[in-house]
């Protein structure tokens, strides 16, 4: 029975420090931008592990510049996102990654910049509609558990407009968004027969 959808908030960052040759900078010297972000990834895990919860945080592209062999990367391109059912937690992670930022640059010698280019706030189900739910699952025997959708859904954008619910199902290992997703056929009568249930008894109540 999933309790809503999380907000999902993307920022392009940007780091910038001073490409120089490999060969002649002493390490004392360098304002490696590789170097800033491999902090910064590592800060994004210690952050969002660090409390209590369903928060995911993830960084999951970085480009070093210029990409040579001999030459201390003068910038990354690299990105930050952010999940949770709860806008006011991600704001909390994203404000303490920023003071995990600013001792990176102090310590590096590097500049941090970010880009919000993605900001969907979560979308709640409605509480109704998860009871009925998981009354119908209860009559036909089945088990169930409150989880949030990680992954964007339309309901998310019906939420806004109309009541919503959503049912997941089993799937093996708990893969989804994959080509090895794979959820057994008796899963998905299951998932089905909840599914009729529910609407059967929604059509008989009125929800604003």
């Amino acid at each position: 029975v999933v309790e809503g959808i999380v907000g999902v908030y993307w920022w392009d960052v940007t780091v910038t420090g001073f490409a120089n040759h490999a060969g002649t900078t002493p390490m004392n010297q360098r304002h490696d931008a590789l170097l800033a972000a491999a902090r910064f990834i590592d800060a994004v895990n210690r952050v969002v592990t660090s409390i209590p919860g369903r928060q995911v945080g993830t960084v999951g592209k970085i480009q070093a510049l210029p990409g040579a062999y001999n030459v201390i990367p003068g910038q990354v391109n690299t990105s930050l996102g952010l999940r949770d059912l709860d806008t006011a937690k991600v704001q909390m992670l994203y404000d303490k990654l920023q003071v995990e930022v600013r001792q990176i640059e102090q310590a590096t010698g590097t500049k941090f910049e970010f880009k919000p280019i993605n900001a969907t706030p979560p979308a709640p189900t409605d509480e109704r509609v998860r009871r009925v739910i998981g009354d119908a699952a209860k009559e036909l025997g089945y088990s169930t558990k409150l989880l949030p959708s990680g992954a964007g859904h339309d309901a998310q954008e019906l939420a806004h407009i109309c009541p919503v619910g959503m049912i997941f199902i089993p799937s093996v290992d708990g893969i989804s968004h994959s080509p090895r997703e794979f959820s057994r056929p008796a899963d998905i009568a299951n998932g089905a027969n909840v599914l009729l249930q529910a609407l059967l008894k929604l059509d008989g109540m009125k929800l604003d």
